[in-house]
């Protein structure tokens, strides 16, 4: 646990989702978010479950240790091809673990986005979002797209017809210098692209002011740019994460609410 914010109501940009109740969100990562790909987990208090769709195809990593964790504690795995094993998360996200030793830099390897048209979207990422092509594959339509070499890598894979994002609404965020943000916006506008929130200003309380701009892909992806100079201050690791999600999760009394009020939770 990198750091732990709770939020009393829904996010200007929707980072939580198009909710507007209480809210928190918790970063979570091999290392710090300067030099490691890191997962937000946002958890909405009132909705008790979300529809997946086929957007988000997977996180793959390297590590044996947490194969062994797998198997010690009888989380289920299947292995898909050899060495490399499929997990799945409570809420059904799909983790590909590589069974070999962790790798010193970020065992994070890429995240698989589902596309409907593969050329499309590789013009989209490389031609406007300036991303290296590492790999293009025709015959099993995928494609692995990166900004440094050192980096997670972005892999995009066709799904067989219309892209559906369910009701989760993850989104996938690059910081950049403050500066390239206006430049952005414009060359999304010169292109006729979707801009989902024109360039605008977060608080979170007690931190940094960073400024965003969220776009949208061929596919209806949700991209966010932030500013790296504030982000670099708003996400040093707070040593004091983990207390702070425990101290939530132990205040969390959502589930006994509802229960008291025999209601469940609303299916988003």
């Amino acid at each position: 646990v990198l750091r732990h914010e709770e939020f009393e109501e829904g996010c200007k940009a929707s980072c939580n989702g198009p909710y507007d109740g209480k809210w928190s969100k918790t970063m979570v990562g091999y290392g710090p978010e300067d030099n490691h790909f890191v997962a937000e987990l946002t958890y909405n208090y009132g909705i008790g479950e979300y529809r997946l769709g086929n957007d988000f195809l997977g996180l793959t990593l390297v590590s044996s240790q947490a194969v062994s964790n797998a198997k010690k504690m009888g989380w289920p795995l299947k292995e898909v091809t050899t060495g490399i094993f499929e997990a799945e998360a409570p809420g059904g996200y799909k983790f590909y673990l590589e069974d070999k030793e962790q790798l010193k830099q970020d065992p994070v390897l890429k995240v698989t986005l589902g596309v409907s048209d593969l050329q499309n979207s590789v013009n989209y990422w490389s031609d406007l979002l300036g991303m290296k092509i590492y790999e293009k594959d025709e015959e099993k339509q995928r494609a692995l797209l990166g900004y440094a070499d050192n980096q997670c890598k972005l892999e995009l894979k066709t799904v067989g017809g219309a892209v559906d994002h369910g009701t989760a609404f993850g989104r996938i965020a690059f910081s950049c210098a403050k500066e390239e943000l206006p430049n952005i916006e414009a060359l999304m506008k010169k292109e006729n692209q979707k801009i989902l929130t024109p360039l605008v200003s977060l608080d979170t309380p007690g931190k940094a002011t960073v400024q965003v701009i969220i776009l949208a892909d061929p596919d209806g992806h949700e991209i966010c740019f932030v500013g790296d100079e504030a982000f670099r201050d708003l996400s040093k690791v707070d040593p004091n994460g983990d207390k702070l999600l425990d101290d939530a999760m132990a205040a969390d009394n959502s589930d006994r609410w509802f229960a008291a009020q025999k209601m469940k939770k609303a299916s988003a």
